[in-house]
């Protein structure tokens, strides 16, 4: 069985690096990864990019050498991509941040809003379940990074941490800040009014029927039922439309009850019939 002579050169200057003698022809990419740190060990499998072209695509580690197109004697140029980090440990930190900082405000700990709103509860329902809804969600990320997610790559550059929780932990305690305000007071109820359309075409419907979100989703639904002949789809759309037609019903005669001008031409949900 021939063996394979991997030469390898840096992709900006392309001088040697390394050469390894007598791989097996089946050595994978990352193989060669591990082979090329024993001699490079500042430069950890994790931290290479290994390519055919010094600006061409990266290898992934599963390439075996003897599938490339190359010779026996086989040149790859490295590139370093810096130092890495493994993604559950970016996630962990992308999501705990937002989630300690945001019960911080909660609690309204000291040197935030001043000392006589210390650990002060605010006295609006909707604050209490913007902070029980804020924290599920993040909880919810962090279990779902520990026990479902998969990554197809372990790791991405240290660097993107510092951006990445920039954006979360920034956000989370801008949000978080006007929330939890002593001052803060939540959006009134606004006057009800008869629905009309507007310039967006998918409101025209309202010139035909109280409920066009049912019109729309009755159609997607009997659309995909065409369009997959599949029966339990059909069945699916047939006892959605069922409830549907219900909810749209309700729904018009309380318009009908509380506005004596609503538009007499209007139907719950199918125009001109139901």
């Amino acid at each position: 069985m021939k063996h394979y002579e991997v030469e390898i050169l840096d992709a900006k200057t392309r001088e040697k690096l390394c050469f390894l003698d007598k791989v097996e022809p089946h050595a994978t990419i990352a193989e060669i990864k591990n082979l090329f740190t024993k001699t490079h060990p500042q430069w950890y499998p994790a931290r290479q990019s290994l390519r055919l072209d010094p600006k061409g695509k990266s290898l992934k580690d599963e390439d075996v050498l003897q599938k490339l197109p190359v010779g026996t004697t086989a040149t790859l140029y490295f590139r370093d991509l810096g130092a890495q980090i493994s993604w559950v440990t970016v996630f962990l930190t992308e999501y705990a941040g937002p989630l300690f900082i945001y019960l911080l405000f909660y609690f309204r700990v000291p040197f935030i809003y001043g000392h006589k709103y210390d650990f002060t509860s605010s006295r609006h329902t909707v604050v209490h379940l913007a902070c029980i809804c804020h924290s599920f969600h993040y909880i919810k990320r962090l279990l779902e990074t520990l026990f479902v997610h998969r990554f197809s790559h372990g790791t991405m550059p240290l660097r993107n941490i510092f951006k990445n929780c920039t954006y979360y932990w920034g956000f989370a305690a801008w949000m978080a800040y006007y929330i939890n305000h002593p001052l803060y007071t939540p959006p009134r109820s606004k006057t009800r009014k008869i629905p009309y359309p507007t310039k967006n075409p998918f409101t025209w419907l309202f010139l035909l029927v109280s409920c066009p979100n049912y019109t729309y989703e009755v159609g997607s639904w009997i659309g995909f039922a065409i369009m997959t002949q599949c029966l339990p789809v059909a069945l699916f759309s047939l006892v959605g439309f069922t409830q549907m037609t219900i909810w749209a019903k309700g729904k018009h005669r309380s318009y009908l009850k509380e506005f004596r001008d609503y538009p007499p031409l209007r139907m719950p949900i199918i125009p001109f019939l139901l």
